[in-house]
C-alpha cells in the first residue's frame, strides 16, 4: 500500500483529503505544518505528500526546499494543493521540486487525476 502525508494546518482539508486518499487505497499520515512533515518524512519518507503553501512555522516551499535536500527526500511525489494559483506560484514550486499543482478547492476527481498524472496512482487503480 502506497503511503501520502499530507500537509495542511487546516484539520478540515486534512480531513477531506484523508476520506479521498484512503479511498484511493493510501495508508495516510498528517502534518498541520512544514516543520511536523519534516520530522515525518525524516521517520519514514512517504510515496507521495499533498502540500499546502501557507502555514505557520514553515510554509510549503520552505518544507519542500528542505525536503529535497534530505536524504531520500527526492523520491516522493509532491502535490502542492493551494489557493495560490498565480503563475510566480506555480513556477516557484516546479523549480523547488514540486511534481504538480492543484487549485483549492478540489474535489475526489481532480484529486485522483492530479495523482495519475504524476504517476502516484494508474488509471487501473484510480
Amino acid at each position: 500500500m502506497k503511503t501520502c502525508l499530507i500537509v495542511d494546518d487546516s484539520r478540515v482539508i486534512r480531513k477531506v483529503a484523508r476520506r479521498i486518499l484512503e479511498d484511493l487505497r493510501f495508508q495516510v499520515e498528517e502534518a498541520g505544518d512544514g516543520l511536523e512533515a519534516l520530522t515525518a518524512c525524516r521517520k519514514s519518507m512517504p510515496d507521495g505528500i499533498l502540500l499546502d503553501w501557507n502555514m505557520p512555522l514553515m510554509n510549503g516551499i520552505e518544507f519542500l526546499r528542505a525536503l529535497r535536500k534530505e536524504r531520500g527526500g527526492d523520491t516522493p511525489i509532491v502535490v502542492f494543493c493551494t489557493t495560490e494559483n498565480d503563475v510566480e506560484h506555480i513556477s516557484e514550486a516546479i523549480k523547488a521540486g514540486a511534481n504538480e499543482y492543484i487549485m483549492k478547492p478540489f474535489d475526489g476527481d481532480i484529486l485522483q487525476s492530479k495523482f495519475v498524472e504524476a504517476g502516484l496512482i494508474s488509471y487501473e487503480a484510480a
